[in-house]
């Protein structure tokens, strides 16, 4: 297995909706690969501190300055 190859299962990974051999397939792969058990990892992270935090209201001054930074229309 390659890192491209498990990129697009890392969500799933990480969430516990892959078949068990999948799952050992990762595992074999980020024992080796230290850039792929980092990707896991912050993923791993950024899921924990959204469900712990929840959604936030960014302040319109700011979501416009991100917006024109973006070169985005505001929905």
């Amino acid at each position: 297995m390659h890192c491209k190859d498990m990129l697009g299962s890392l969500s799933a990974y990480v969430d516990g909706e892959l078949e068990a051999q999948f799952c050992a397939e990762i595992e074999r792969h980020m024992a080796d690969c230290g850039n792929c058990r980092a990707v896991v990892d912050t993923l791993r992270k950024t899921v924990y501190l959204y469900r712990e935090h929840g959604h936030a209201d960014v302040p319109e001054e700011a979501r416009d300055r991100l917006y024109a930074v973006l070169h985005l229309d505001k929905p």
